[in-house]
């Protein structure tokens, strides 16, 4: 249907930065929204940052005014910039597309198989 693979996770030091990417492919008829989300052991997963297509940006508290979210609609690929690290950003960070498919009905959630962001103190 749609696969969606990231990349750009890594090691770093508290202070530093990354740049997540991901790449969605399939039989994809459009892509509505798409987001990064993330997941740290004993948490559950939870939302980092959104950009519906054309719209506004909506960011969790924790990483407003650090983190920066685009895309490219062409491309179908979304960006997440990753600035000024801290520890409590150690997790693995999954890809997120609402889309439809081809011959599709309505819009479904996909995911990719995430990437491990580790910053250390």
């Amino acid at each position: 249907q749609v696969q969606l693979v990231e990349s750009g996770g890594g090691l770093v030091q508290a202070g530093q930065s990354l740049r997540l990417s991901c790449a969605a492919s399939g039989n994809i008829f459009s892509i509505n929204a798409m987001g990064w989300y993330r997941q740290a052991p004993g948490k559950q997963r939870e939302l980092v940052a959104t950009i519906p297509r054309g719209g506004t940006r909506n960011y969790a508290d924790a990483v407003k005014g650090r983190f920066t979210i685009s895309r490219d609609n062409a491309k179908n690929t979304v960006d997440l910039q990753m600035n000024s690290l801290k520890p409590e950003d150690t997790a693995v960070y999954y890809c997120n597309a609402r889309a439809r498919v081809l011959l599709g009905q309505y819009e479904n959630d996909y995911w990719g198989q995430g990437t491990q962001v580790t910053v250390s103190s």
